[in-house]
């Protein structure tokens, strides 16, 4: 038995904070440019930390009030070996929330210091712009993965410690995984809650900001005199620095505890600690990938952040086949099947990403074609978009599928086909501390770009700073493509893993009952994705009246002679942030809970439903909203007749109709389907027998 090898998850989380801390430290010792440059940046820090602490006010009640109903409703379950010690579940999703936060708050620190010092050092070059805003990204990416392995391993550490483990028989184990199952479900409710938050702070400003700005006023973006534009980049961070961390955060963990569900259900003690281990090593990998990033004077940020992200890839592929052999190699054939499962994952990853790259580059075809169709009006440039966004589902859906066909076979001799499809996920997540670098860097390096245009730095520093966030656009639609691909991956191990838990043996959609589970899930997409985007809309509608009203109402603010008052607009958008989240993110956990406790099998169908929808709506809203953004930079560049045409005041609609698309529903669909199955797997247990 290698239970010894639990002591190095968490030493393998510890090493990523470590190295989250010297990046921290190294960045805060760059240079912070003058002081307009800081003071502007402490409005945008300001901004970002009082909304954080905002949010995590009202979701600490809700964590609170879940973890007592978790253990409440355990402790009332029978009191059998197998069922008494489960009001530990509650501690398990107290600490995967505080973990989840903790990384976001972490992150969002760091990268609200490190844009300031991008644009500081975007004075004097590509290189080292590149490396303090890419160096702001890894702090969030491995404060995710660290916190991650740190909490899942103590976890393990504690239980084993209290007895729970006992002799590592399969029915002992199968509790003790189903236990820490609750650090999945607390960080997917996090995750939902602060990606639909941060989406809706950040396309609240951006919209307003956009539309008044950009359309009426005909002043360039991240103007200072534009009152919505520091609620713009405070939206930049909420949204895509925390709001993507915990979403990826939770897509982490989720696949980790997919697959350690499913080799616990086998009874295999080598199966639940090879994901954990798994993770460990990839986090090891991330670090040495982010030494490949660098780039030069004229050279192109895209090639080295590429580099960093598919050398990390390329190193591992082998680790996978050693870590595999290392843990059971005991077993003929087994571990080059499990390498191979965890490849198939990786490779439909790269796959997803270099799709959605085709489908969101301004460098390639379908963007340039919204573009164009920009020319004759915002009419032709919204249909174009939704129809680049629909045609994008299409090659992500086939690599996805590959993948389950591929992981499910390999394993399937062995009898482990569903482990194998949770292995795949893994392999798609196991260099998370490097994608989500690149993903974070673009907010920062956006940051950057808005800081030196309030601050009136030299042309040539905004030039830089555009470079680095036209490529960060890019990264972000290639984060979301991941992210979204594992979501289905993950979300069908948890499902399997609920069949397994609950004893559904199968969901037979001639049954009322489960055709009905099935378009309710298949609803609930749809219904999430209203909230979510009619939140944005209200929103947006104050900050647009508001930014009209400052116009207005203070003298010498259009000509540059006043100051806006940046305050009140960021107050709109926490607000209606705060207030908006809320319904959607219990709806999500409320939904499962009353149609599992109505039937387990039409809980079963609620899933598949919300699984195969959530899915395509979500790569259809991510990357449509990706490519009309791309397209209003496309033109921006001088095509079409370059900024202030016709073309680019009907790109500048369409964006605005992709803005809470792509950063509001879209990303937190990935999330739904995820905490709807993990919630599920927490209850299977209750629904047995």
């Amino acid at each position: 038995m290698k239970d010894w090898l639990l002591y190095l998850v968490p030493a393998a989380g510890l090493l990523a904070l470590l190295f989250a801390y010297f990046k921290a430290s190294w960045i805060h010792r760059q240079d912070a440019g003058d002081e307009r440059m800081r003071e502007i940046a402490g409005y945008v820090q300001e901004g970002a930390m009082a909304f954080l602490r905002r949010e995590y006010k009202v979701l600490a009640v809700f964590v609170l009030a879940v973890a007592a109903l978790l253990g409440g409703a355990h402790a009332l379950g029978e009191s059998t070996d197998a069922n008494f010690k489960h009001p530990l579940i509650a501690l398990s999703f107290v600490l995967g929330a505080l973990c989840s936060a903790l990384s976001g708050w972490f992150g969002m620190r760091v990268a609200t210091g490190a844009n300031v010092r991008t644009t500081a050092a975007a004075r004097t070059g590509l290189d080292g712009a590149l490396r303090v805003a890419f160096s702001g990204g890894t702090v969030m990416g491995m404060s995710v993965v660290g916190l991650a392995v740190v909490g899942l391993g103590v976890l393990m550490l504690l239980y084993g410690k209290l007895e729970l483990v006992g002799s590592l028989s399969g029915v002992q184990l199968t509790h003790v995984v189903s236990i820490v199952a609750g650090f999945s479900l607390g960080a997917s409710s996090i995750a939902l809650f602060a990606r639909v938050g941060g989406g809706i702070y950040t396309k609240a400003a951006d919209v307003g900001a956009d539309l008044v700005g950009k359309v009426e006023a005909n002043i360039p973006e991240d103007d200072p005199r534009n009152p919505a534009v520091i609620a713009d980049n405070v939206g930049d961070n909420v949204g895509d620095v925390a709001g993507m961390g915990a979403d990826l955060f939770e897509s982490y963990v989720g696949a980790i505890v997919g697959a350690m569900v499913l080799g616990a259900a086998v009874g295999s003690f080598e199966l639940v600690i090879l994901p954990l281990l798994l993770a460990g090593l990839g986090i090891v990998v991330s670090i040495l990938g982010t030494f490949f990033v660098r780039t030069r004077e004229g050279g192109n940020p895209q090639a080295a952040l590429n580099l960093g992200t598919f050398g990390a890839g390329a190193i591992m592929i082998p680790v996978i086949f050693a870590a595999s052999w290392w843990i059971t190699g005991e077993i003929p054939e087994l571990w080059w099947r499990i390498g191979l499962a965890a490849v198939a994952g990786l490779v439909a990853g790269v796959l997803v990403g270099v799709t959605t790259e085709y489908y969101c580059s301004k460098d390639r075809g379908p963007v340039a074609g919204i573009a164009k169709s920009s020319e004759r009006g915002s009419a032709p440039n919204i249909i174009s978009g939704f129809a680049v966004g629909m045609q994008s589902t299409a090659l992500p859906i086939l690599w996805i599928g590959g993948a389950i066909i591929a992981s499910y076979e390999v394993l399937d001799p062995a009898g482990l086909g569903l482990y194998g499809i949770a292995i795949a996920a893994l392999g798609m997540l196991c260099t998370t501390g490097i994608q989500l670098a690149v993903d974070a860097y673009g907010p920062v390096a956006d940051n950057a770009g808005g800081l030196a245009e309030m601050s009136g730095l030299p042309k040539e520093v905004r030039e830089r700073t555009d470079k680095l966030d036209a490529v960060g656009n890019t990264t972000a639609a290639i984060g979301k493509g991941f992210a979204i691909g594992s979501a289905a991956l993950t979300a069908l191990a948890l499902f399997s893993a609920y069949r397994a838990t609950a004893g559904v043996e199968a969901i037979d959609i001639s049954r009322p009952s489960i055709m009905v589970g099935l378009l309710i899930g298949g609803m609930m997409p749809f219904l999430f994705s209203s909230m979510a985007i009619n939140a944005v809309s209200r929103a947006a509608d104050s900050m647009i009246d508001e930014v009209r009203r400052q116009f207005r109402e203070i003298p010498g603010l259009l000509e540059g002679k006043a100051r806006a008052d940046y305050a009140r607009c960021v107050d709109i958008s926490t607000r209606a942030a705060i207030q908006k989240m809320v319904v959607p993110g219990l709806m999500a956990v409320i939904v499962p809970v009353v149609v599992g406790f109505i039937d387990k099998n039409m809980l079963g169908g609620l899933l598949a439903g919300v699984t195969v929808s959530g899915v395509l709506l979500a790569i259809f809203q991510s990357n449509a909203g990706g490519a009309w953004d791309n397209a209003k930079k496309y033109i921006e560049d001088g095509h079409h007749g370059g900024k202030g045409s016709e073309a680019h005041k009907a790109a500048v609609q369409g964006d605005t109709v992709g803005d809470p698309l792509k950063d509001t529903s879209g990303p937190s669909l990935n999330i739904l389907i995820k905490l709807m199955s993990v919630v599920a797997l927490v209850i299977a247990p209750l629904l047995a027998g």
